[in-house]
């Protein structure tokens, strides 16, 4: 007998079996219409899966065992995790991701189809106006960040025009250097109503990431502790939803601004 691991996922039509029958039970001519392959092609993985437990078949309708489908929930999401990371993993190998926690991080193939942008040299500088033409269509807007951009102060200010509710957690060394050298934006961001600032006192090692209705969009630092202007953006509900997640994280430790 192969191995379980060597069966699923040394070929694909055996894997693209598995994971069309964990939707519904299916005929061979169901599996061959999604597969675009022939009998005499797929008789033979049916076999193989059938050999192993994974698959039963009567009257040529095919479904997954009890282990099968035990098999198939796991490994749905390993492969949603793998694709996550083979999208770049030149920019993931390269970059620092371990402040997001266990529980999150397993989740990470909700960053399915992000995409990696590197700004030219004339944009480095400038705030992704994609993400930002997104959040002013937004209800709310969430930050979380080690740094401020120069421009903050307009975009926020555009935001709240808009009537978007912004809420944002900074480390102890960002807070301290807003409150020292912007002091007359800092006292504005705690004059509006529509803005919640939040100081995180742990350490973070990222530069920023901040999603709002629509998408995320995430500056990582890399590995060795440089800054990077290369980000990634991802703009599907499943992402939005795992940043809020996070960032309700980050909240938890998180203590409240209210005054100067």
């Amino acid at each position: 007998m192969k191995p379980l691991i060597d069966v699923i996922f040394r070929s694909e039509k055996r894997k693209r079996t598995l994971l069309l029958l964990k939707e519904q039970p299916g005929s061979m001519e169901y599996l061959l219409d999604r597969l675009n392959t022939t009998r005499q092609a797929l008789l033979p993985q049916i076999r193989i899966l059938e050999d192993h437990f994974l698959v039963t078949g009567h009257d040529d309708v095919y479904e997954l065992t009890t282990i099968g489908k035990l098999v198939v929930d796991e490994m749905h999401p390993l492969m949603g995790t793998v694709k996550v990371l083979d999208n770049d993993i030149d920019y993931w190998g390269t970059h620092i991701f371990d402040f997001i926690p266990d529980h999150l991080l397993i989740k990470i193939r909700e960053l399915q189809d992000f995409r990696t942008i590197s700004p030219s040299l004339s944009e480095m500088f400038e705030l992704n106006r994609e993400y930002y033409e997104y959040a002013k269509q937004s209800d709310s807007m969430y930050k979380v960040t080690t740094y401020f951009h120069p421009d903050f102060p307009s975009f926020f200010e555009e935001l709240t025009n808009n009537n978007v509710n912004i809420n944002f957690v900074i480390t102890e060394d960002a807070f301290a250097k807003l409150r020292s050298e912007r002091s007359e934006d800092f006292e504005k961001l705690l004059g509006n109503e529509l803005i919640d600032m939040f100081v995180y006192p742990g350490k973070l090692d990222l530069l920023t990431y901040t999603f709002n209705d629509h998408c995320i969009l995430m500056r990582l630092l890399k590995n060795n502790g440089e800054t990077d202007v290369t980000h990634i953006m991802c703009s599907n509900p499943s992402a939005v939803e795992w940043g809020k997640e996070l960032f309700e994280y980050f909240l938890q430790d998180a203590l409240p601004v209210t005054e100067m």
